[in-house]
């Protein structure tokens, strides 16, 4: 990976929440870059800390209970975390957007499409007038496969369908030509066609605007869709990273393979799923060892002496397995 290409490299990343019942390290030192062009996806049940990651990097921490307490994120060579709030407030839209799994929660339900796409505009760009800001809105609809964009501009969110509010929300993300698109779960209310539909508009889009992609799921399928390379978080870490044929083809950590086990069998004559069994560690209350320790179905008594770091196994390909560090000594 030249270092020309990288857009953002995120290092050692924690992000903690304060609570009165204590503290949740929901993203304890997750580190990975994304280049241009590129799309990463992270990987991870409910609570491993995927949505915290994205959120830390557009710096959309609750002002009372999240911070960033460790790390640097460093987006087209500068540290984000240095930048003021009206210097965060232009980077949200100039240069980084985020899109959301449910449009109708970020859409204003009392105010038009087109009101909201101008006002949107005009937020980054206050010499615009309203009449090239309409006709700038106008363009992104069509761009992003909406007919009769003059009828759309008039009309409210409840009066589109969920795959037409989704190609609205990513319209008012990408209408400044951000560098950096975060997509959260942006296709999961949708139906099979229309999230095909939304993923081809984002990889048509990208090859446009040469962007980098944060795509945030738990469908390993749309990963395979839409992805160059895949980064795979438990309990706030990462566990796992590697290109596509890294991770689909010589997954390594059991958290990983135990992801791809659960997904239904077509040749299975068996009904049944295949769960990991257990719970996540609490994140108020993680382990000196390794987080997936209590769930692995190949543990050792090795596994509780330390937390594992991670390795390169293979040039790109890295995992933080205990068993799989010391298979790897022996062999050398």
């Amino acid at each position: 990976m030249s270092e020309n290409d990288v857009i953002l490299k995120v290092n050692g990343l924690k992000t903690y929440f304060y609570q009165a019942s204590g503290v949740s390290k929901a993203v304890d030192g997750v580190s990975f870059s994304l280049r241009q062009g590129t799309t990463m996806g992270i990987v991870g049940e409910s609570g491993s800390g995927k949505s915290v990651t994205s959120a830390s990097v557009m710096r959309l921490m609750p002002a009372k209970t999240g911070k960033i307490v460790d790390g640097s994120i460093i987006f087209d060579g500068v540290d984000i975390r240095n930048l003021s709030e009206s210097q965060m407030e232009k980077f949200r839209g100039d240069e980084c957007c985020m899109i959301f799994q449910n449009p109708m929660t970020c859409l204003n339900p009392v105010y038009t499409i087109g009101n909201q796409l101008v006002e949107a505009l005009k937020a980054h760009d206050k010499n615009v007038s309203k009449e090239d800001a309409e006709k700038q809105a106008m363009k992104m609809l069509e761009e992003v496969g909406i007919n009769n964009v003059e009828k759309r501009m008039k009309q409210y969110p409840h009066e589109l369908s969920g795959g037409m509010r989704q190609r609205v929300m990513i319209a008012m993300g990408l209408i400044c030509h951000p560098k950096l698109l975060i997509a959260d779960e942006p296709t999961t209310a949708l139906d099979v066609t229309i999230q095909a539909q939304i993923l081809e508009l984002m990889k048509k889009l990208q090859k446009q605007n040469h962007m980098g992609i944060i795509f945030i799921t738990h469908n390993l399928g749309v990963v395979a869709e839409i992805c160059d390379r895949c980064m795979v978080v438990y309990a706030g870490e990462k566990i796992e990273e590697g290109s596509l044929e890294d991770i689909f083809d010589h997954r390594e950590h059991p958290y990983t393979k135990g992801l791809f086990d659960s997904l239904p069998n077509l040749q299975d004559d068996s009904p049944r799923l295949k769960p990991i069994p257990g719970l996540m560690s609490n994140p108020m209350d993680l382990p000196s060892y390794c987080s997936f320790y209590d769930r692995c179905s190949v543990k050792c008594d090795s596994c509780k002496n330390s937390n594992p770091k991670l390795i390169e196994i293979t040039p790109g390909h890295t995992v933080a397995c205990s068993r799989i560090a010391q298979a790897q000594k022996e062999a050398k």
